[in-house]
């Protein structure tokens, strides 16, 4: 479920949805609409509010390093969607195409996890790994028990590091969803 913090992508998908109706509409006023939809008066309060909820990062010399968004390469739009979205309940935030007939580029998202998912030749290799910290491992897992999705039963290990649950897209790329155990110092 999208919150508050996504009002930026909630407005670019407006404004792409009216476009498709042949409705214009400025970037402004879908940012003042997602603002009011959210309750506020106006979008300089919304863009406060989501400025005061991002984490405050270190910078170094002004440098500032936000997270990793991993790209993984997929061959079939619906198996990829079936699985990111269906099975592991992600979003489908956007997507791209250069044309009619072209390779897909889109995101997809859940809590605040972002990942790119290509159709491109040239993006990402098949078989690559993620390791994806998590809380609330133990009801994730038992989420994806529950859907019974005929190509994956995941088990939950116990590694050195934490419980962990991974998963193998149809592509043979593999998320490692991993709840860290903190050691008490000796």
């Amino acid at each position: 479920m999208r919150d508050f913090r996504d009002a930026k992508l909630m407005a670019k998908s407006l404004r792409e949805a009216l476009a498709e109706r042949n409705l214009e509409l400025t970037h402004s006023q879908a940012l003042e609409l997602v603002a009011g939809q959210f309750g506020y008066d106006d979008w300089n309060i919304l863009a406060a509010k989501i400025e005061a909820a991002e984490p405050q990062r270190r910078t170094s010399g002004g440098i500032s390093i936000q997270p990793a968004i991993p790209i993984f390469r997929i061959f079939s739009v619906d198996k990829a969607m079936e699985f990111y979205r269906g099975f592991l309940g992600f979003e489908l935030d956007w997507e791209h195409r250069f044309g009619e007939n072209f390779p897909l580029y889109c995101q997809v998202s859940r809590s605040g996890m972002l990942m790119h998912l290509s159709e491109h030749a040239g993006d990402a290799s098949p078989g690559a790994r993620v390791f994806v910290p998590v809380q609330g491992i133990r009801a994730f897992h038992a989420e994806l028990i529950a859907k019974d999705y005929r190509y994956m039963k995941p088990g939950l290990e116990q590694q050195p590091w934490g419980l962990e649950v991974t998963v193998t897209d149809p592509f043979s790329n593999r998320i490692s969803f991993c709840e860290r155990e903190i050691k008490p110092e000796t």
